[in-house]
């Protein structure tokens, strides 16, 4: 069964954020470039829901977050849902 997937409000400020950083300096391409990826890998989360890795700053099955460098993509899963919570750079630690 296929998941839906959604991505909540702090995640698009947060796709807005790094998208205008990379614009401010000049790489709007780049810019361009890594959202769309990002994008993409949320595509594998409709057949593939268990596919990331469990948070470790949490360590609850149910957060879980895709590794693509320089960014994470944290989602929770709950049952046929998948919610996209964060899209933050792969270095920065969450708070738990």
């Amino acid at each position: 069964m296929a998941a839906r997937v959604s991505i909540a409000e702090s995640a698009l400020r947060d796709l807005e954020d790094f998208r205008e950083w990379y614009a401010s300096q000049s790489a709007q391409e780049t810019s361009e470039r890594l959202v769309r990826e990002i994008v993409e890998s949320l595509a594998q989360l409709v057949q593939f829901p268990e596919s990331g890795r469990v948070v470790a700053e949490f360590g609850q099955p149910s957060l879980r977050e895709l590794v693509r460098p320089p960014f994470r993509i944290v989602y929770r899963l709950d049952g046929d849902r998948v919610r996209v919570a964060r899209v933050w750079r792969s270095e920065r630690l969450m708070a738990p």
